[in-house]
């Protein structure tokens, strides 16, 4: 299928479009930010995100899983896997199998990276005194000394109590919040800085949740680049309906996994 000649709208102007399959990422309409979502277990998604990756040609790749400081100290051949994991702390981190990741990074193997993940204290710090304080300057280009309005809180507090499976206290609901706000836009502002600094354009590898339109980083772009053109594509393990917040959208198999809620509430 022919993305950008089927998805007319699409290509001049991003809005919710519809699902495609996996051979449809060699062929996406042409955007200054590519967001790829992903579930971050699912093997199937990386190599999707590579493959697009390789299509795009991209002249920077945000990378939500890296800090700004484990970048500095990647080693400038990228091309041994080991070595690259090595570099970047990986095994101490709590993200999947780094071999599922090294194509993406081959597959663009001149980009610049940037790294987005916002540090663990600064998490806790979100969580505690607002995103404001744990983003730091700027934070109102971001959106982020913006209230929300009361439904979009109730929406965002009800997807937290969700995604840990009802077992965070009621009261901490509104700092996870703060915390998904931060990542958000900590995300956006290295595609800020990765734009200006080569142009574009831009491919951010992030969780699907991060993709979104309505809440995710392309609405934190909308409000810091309003005149930035971004193509969102989430990838999922179950048909999210006609009203996906993506402007493409990929259903796959799920990998298996433990249920992650069994620890939590004790199933």
């Amino acid at each position: 299928m022919k993305v950008c000649a089927v998805l007319l709208t699409l290509c001049a102007a991003p809005v919710f479009a519809g699902p495609i399959v996996g051979a449809d990422l060699s062929d996406l309409p042409a955007a200054d930010v590519v967001i790829l979502g992903e579930i971050h277990d699912n093997p199937i998604h990386h190599a999707n995100q590579a493959q697009a990756v390789d299509a795009i040609a991209p002249t920077a790749l945000v990378f939500e899983m890296l800090t700004p400081a484990q970048v500095v100290a990647m080693p400038a051949d990228r091309s041994d896997m080991g070595a690259l994991a090595t570099s970047f702390g990986w095994s101490d981190s709590n993200w999947p199998d780094f071999a599922m990741y090294f194509p993406i990074f081959t597959a663009a193997p001149k980009a610049r990276i940037y790294g987005a993940e916002v540090p663990r204290d600064a998490v806790r710090q979100a969580v505690k005194d607002g995103a404001v304080v744990g983003f730091g300057a700027d934070a109102a280009r971001y959106g982020l000394d913006q209230p929300l309005t009361p439904a979009d809180q109730t929406a965002r507090e009800a997807e937290q109590r969700d995604a840990h499976c009802g077992a965070l206290p009621e009261e901490i609901l509104g700092g996870m919040v703060q915390a998904q706000r931060l990542r958000d836009a900590s995300l956006a502002r290295a595609v800020v800085a990765a734009l200006a600094e080569t142009g574009g354009p831009v491919a951010v590898i992030t969780g699907s949740g991060h993709a979104r339109r309505d809440t995710g980083v392309p609405a934190v772009l909308a409000l810091a680049a309003p005149g930035v053109t971004v193509l969102s594509i989430g990838q999922v393990e179950a048909d999210p309906g006609p009203d996906a917040p993506y402007d493409l959208w990929i259903v796959t198999p799920a990998t298996p996994r433990d249920d992650p809620c069994a620890d939590l509430v004790g199933n």
